[in-house]
């Protein structure tokens, strides 16, 4: 299945995407795409409510705006250097385990909402990145059963500011948190429909122009060593997003001078099977 979200930003309504392409209104289901409805086994119970509803449901307006394919988390958790041509473009030795870094679920907007640049920014730059959802409660899992915990997986777009990630004292989140640096989907794809997640080309362009080209065959670090770990230290709950990690292209990374992100650049991303995002960067309009 690939589920989505559509309507105002905060008010936000459950949906689908059929396999003719077709969205489809799901607020009828009773329930919104969240920590509960994973944890409730809400899969499987729409897999069966829609055999009996499907046909009955109303088309979502072209013109509808997509919001996150799952209501807010209680985590975004992110891995650092998680591709080797990454980490060689930053000019960092290979991590022996997975880096860690959060970012605020505040920063968390819709697919095709516009990158806000922030007030005194200067270094706004882009990241593609493989998202896994969490669809159960996982504590200390093992690597062997690690994937039974994952929901689906979405395209993301890991949205950072490195002056602020890098200069500012502290931990990368800072950098990473600001509204609109999470463009999440188009959707969540459940993992059915992804034969192997290892395998995927994922790519960015910058005005038209590819930046960022890779596959997550090149993963440092793969899916459930990354699940497997993180449950050795906090609770992940269903609805929870882990991102995978960027490959190499980013701005900071640009030979022989770094690009950063301006008002009116326009971002484009997507992942094989997971479909594609597009993303107006402007200045913050509170700023």
């Amino acid at each position: 299945m690939k589920l989505l979200r559509f309507g105002p930003i905060g008010q936000e309504k459950p949906g689908i995407q059929t396999a003719d392409g077709k969205n489809l209104d799901c607020s009828s289901f009773g329930e919104d795409w969240n920590e509960s409805f994973f944890e409730n086994e809400g899969l499987h119970r729409l897999r069966l409510w829609l055999r009996e509803n499907q046909s009955k449901l109303s088309e979502i307006p072209k013109n509808a705006r997509l919001g996150s394919p799952i209501a807010r988390p209680s985590k975004i958790i992110c891995i650092g250097l998680n591709y080797r041509m990454h980490a060689e473009e930053a000019g960092m030795p290979v991590p022996e385990v997975p880096i860690i870094f959060m970012k605020a679920t505040s920063s968390l907007c819709g697919p095709y909402d516009p990158i806000f640049i922030p007030k005194n920014s200067t270094q706004t730059d882009w990241e593609v990145e493989l998202a896994v959802i969490i669809g159960k409660r996982a504590k200390y899992v093992s690597v062997e059963n690690a994937m039974e915990y994952v929901a689906g997986y979405a395209t993301h777009n890991d949205v950072s500011e490195r002056d602020f990630q890098l200069r500012h004292g502290g931990q990368w989140v800072k950098g990473k948190s600001a509204d609109h640096f999470a463009p999440l989907g188009p959707y969540l794809v459940t993992k059915d429909e992804i034969s192997d997640p290892h395998k995927l080309r994922l790519w960015l362009k910058l005005n038209g122009k590819i930046v960022q080209d890779s596959n997550t065959s090149d993963f440092i670090f793969d899916i459930p060593t990354i699940i497997a770990h993180l449950s050795q230290y906090m609770t992940l709950l269903p609805g929870d997003v882990i991102s995978t990690g960027t490959p190499a292209g980013v701005g900071m990374g640009l030979k022989p001078n770094p690009r950063y992100l301006e008002h009116g650049d326009v971002v484009e991303l997507g992942i094989d099977g997971l479909g594609n995002s597009r993303q107006v960067a402007m200045n913050d309009p509170e700023a």
